[in-house]
């Protein structure tokens, strides 16, 4: 169907990726590539502005200011809260970047996990956002504290530590839960990528000491506990050793470590079933299947696995997809496609 794919393509350069960056924003309020809006507003302009038609009903719009922060408005009206405009553009995004989920950093692994909890609950935005917060302010003052008196420090410290342990708490109980839902969809999904040849598990290690069950209150006063126990570690080695900040997603095939034992292709197979997954318990829980984003994805797979994720998308899912060529998209895809280019629409039947 034509108003379920479109290809964008281009060579390299002319701005297909940040056409997918602009619907990722309004979809997730966040950017994969930039942390930063600065980084997204063009270099001699004050502001940038996104304006989609969701649907029929919705029209949202962000605007990005050098000055000032973010405004966010919906059907023209504007927003206190920026999550408000978060629900009517559900998106997945999966770039080349994502290919690093397996061997890069744990920050990007929790980056991703933050993105599906996010997308199932737009509130958890504020919770991470207050974290890093915390966090930062923590650091700061503790470059500060070094000559107070211990009593003075200890009493600042232990209000802070209040309110780093409750937050922490709600984001540890959401990571972990989402985390549950997701390994049986991405197993499944490992399983058919591999011809059932791997069996991948994952497990949610968390930055602070948690056991039993999710109950806030106990998980609370322990992570209290463990940020006062570890203060004057903090205070020597300059970070907080105790807290979400340092959690890590383990990713194992066939019992074994994905990031150092995982071939290159087993990896790239990895990173598509947690995708998939997440494209899945997405369409699941919010009810209608979230737009999927795939930025040149298929230069970086080999043509197995190219041909996998397309018969895995299927015509289940609208895509908006950037490539600098066709090769790859099967004859059906093109013709239930239609396509773009160099800022032409091109009928699906003059393809190929």
């Amino acid at each position: 169907m034509t108003d379920k794919r479109l290809l964008i393509i281009g060579p390299n350069g002319i701005g297909k990726s940040n056409l997918l960056e602009a619907v990722e924003l309004l979809g997730s309020l966040r950017s994969h590539r930039c942390s930063s809006d600065q980084d997204l507003i063009q270099w001699d302009q004050p502001q940038a502005l996104i304006r989609a038609k969701a649907n029929e009903h919705e029209i949202l719009e962000l605007e990005l200011r050098r000055k000032g922060g973010r405004q966010a408005r919906r059907n023209g009206k504007s927003l206190s809260r920026q999550l408000d405009l978060i629900g009517p553009l559900r998106c997945v995004g999966f770039s080349a970047l994502d290919l690093d989920l397996v061997r890069g950093e744990p920050a990007l692994r929790r980056q991703w996990l933050d993105r599906v909890v996010m997308q199932l609950e737009p509130i958890y935005a504020d919770l991470t956002s207050r974290y890093k917060k915390l966090l930062r302010h923590r650091s700061h003052l503790w470059k500060q504290w070094r000559h107070q008196p211990a009593q003075q420090r200890d009493s600042l410290l232990d209000a802070f530590d209040v309110q780093m342990a409750l937050v922490s708490t709600r984001i540890h109980r959401r990571r972990r839960r989402a985390l549950k839902r997701l390994e049986p969809l991405a197993a499944q999904w490992q399983s058919w990528l591999s011809q059932g040849q791997e069996q991948l598990q994952l497990s949610y290690l968390p930055g602070s000491h948690l056991e039993g069950d999710e109950a806030e209150e106990p998980w609370r006063l322990a992570i209290e506990s463990q940020l006062l126990a570890q203060r004057s570690e903090e205070e020597r080695l300059g970070s907080c050793r105790v807290g979400p900040h340092r959690d890590e997603i383990g990713l194992l095939l066939n019992g074994n470590g994905a990031r150092r034992f995982g071939s290159a292709g087993q990896q790239r197979s990895l990173v598509l079933a947690l995708k998939l997954a997440e494209l899945e318990l997405v369409s699941e829980l919010c009810g209608e299947p979230p737009l999927l984003l795939l930025d040149d994805v298929l230069a970086e797979l080999d043509p197995r696995r190219q041909k996998m994720l397309l018969d895995a998308v299927g015509e289940k899912h609208q895509c908006l997809i950037s490539t600098t060529h066709l090769e790859g998209f099967q004859t059906e895809w093109q013709q239930g496609s239609q396509i773009i280019e160099a800022g032409s629409l091109i009928s699906s039947a003059d393809v190929g």
